[in-house]
């Protein structure tokens, strides 16, 4: 196979910091690989992923193989793959899947109905906080001409939302205290001027790696960020990193004060998401509808979904 084929471009659609409501915990992958039988294959695929439920996720995909020495045949369809033990901070995870549609393994029409079915493992790496690579080893079997065999396929997947594209800040230890300069109030209306001006974004769209400069809009740590830093207190640019911030309060509704950090998790590992308590079991924050505010609820349907995905709270103000 060319260098070329190997090449994956990832599509961002927009959305949200990672993670952040059913819709945003999408991400867009692609893959290549070969499929070896008695004569090789190319595959491409082109697909979106989504976490089901606990360890489960699925993908929803379309596929093109041909054969990669040039000889006529190809195939065409789509699929879907369930996944298993899929984290958000990468490893090894396993994974199944079904496909079909038309093909021919003489010509390169699709004259011919056919299905499939792989099983095997995968890993992935996350060298950004919305990017990860990885591999997939399968075992597959094609019922057009009974064929079967090893797949391997290299991929990249770009996920929703996620931070800045900047470069990752040095991390910070959990006591690293935030820095704070210029004070001019007591914390408890500094808490509320912080609150007040995030409040006052409301509306501004959500934009990926936005910090509401010249207007733009903001993504969920810019929003924070930015609501901080316009009373004297510097936060780090990424979620993952302005959760380490301050001190660690317990994740009840009823220890909770205005202006503390709340974080999120979509599936249990990293930090995906970050929102500003304002009271009241609500919280404001930058999501798919842009700049808005959301409840911690274990019965609201919406507010359930968020609730869930609470992992902890950061008191940045004393």
């Amino acid at each position: 196979m060319t260098r070329s084929r190997l090449v994956v471009i990832g599509v961002l659609l927009g959305g949200p910091c990672l993670t952040t409501s059913p819709a945003q915990a999408q991400a867009i992958e692609a893959r290549v690989g070969r499929f070896w039988d008695s004569a090789g294959w190319a595959t491409y695929r082109l697909g979106v992923s989504q976490p089901l439920t606990g360890i489960i996720g699925v993908q929803l995909h379309g596929d093109v193989t041909r054969r990669f020495d040039g000889d006529a045949g190809s195939f065409a369809g789509v699929g879907a793959d369930l996944t298993a033990f899929r984290k958000r901070e990468g490893g090894p995870y396993l994974v199944a899947g079904m496909s079909g549609g038309l093909g021919s393994e003489r010509s390169n029409g699709l004259s011919d109905p056919w299905g499939s079915w792989s099983v095997g493992l995968g890993y992935d790496l996350f060298p950004l906080s919305f990017l990860s690579v990885g591999a997939e080893g399968r075992w597959r079997e094609l019922s057009l001409g009974g064929r079967d065999g090893p797949e391997v396929a290299l991929g990249m997947a770009v996920h929703l939302g996620g931070g800045s594209t900047a470069p990752r800040p040095e991390a910070t230890k959990a006591t690293t205290p935030v820095v704070v300069t210029g004070l001019q109030s007591p914390p408890e209306t500094l808490a509320d001027s912080v609150v007040a001006t995030a409040t006052e974004a409301m509306g501004r769209p959500y934009e990926f790696g936005g910090t509401g400069e010249n207007g733009e809009g903001f993504d969920c740590s810019g929003l924070i960020q930015f609501a901080f830093g316009k009373h004297g207190i510097t936060l780090p640019r990424r979620s993952t990193d302005q959760a380490r911030q301050g001190s660690k309060v317990g994740r009840k509704l009823e220890q909770l004060k205005t202006g503390d950090l709340l974080t999120f998790s979509n599936r249990g590992g990293p930090v995906t998401h970050v929102g500003l308590y304002v009271g009241g079991g609500r919280f404001i924050h930058s999501a798919t509808k842009g700049v808005q505010i959301s409840t911690l609820s274990a019965v609201d349907p919406y507010g359930r979904w968020w609730y869930k995905r609470w992992v902890g709270v950061r008191r940045l103000i004393p």
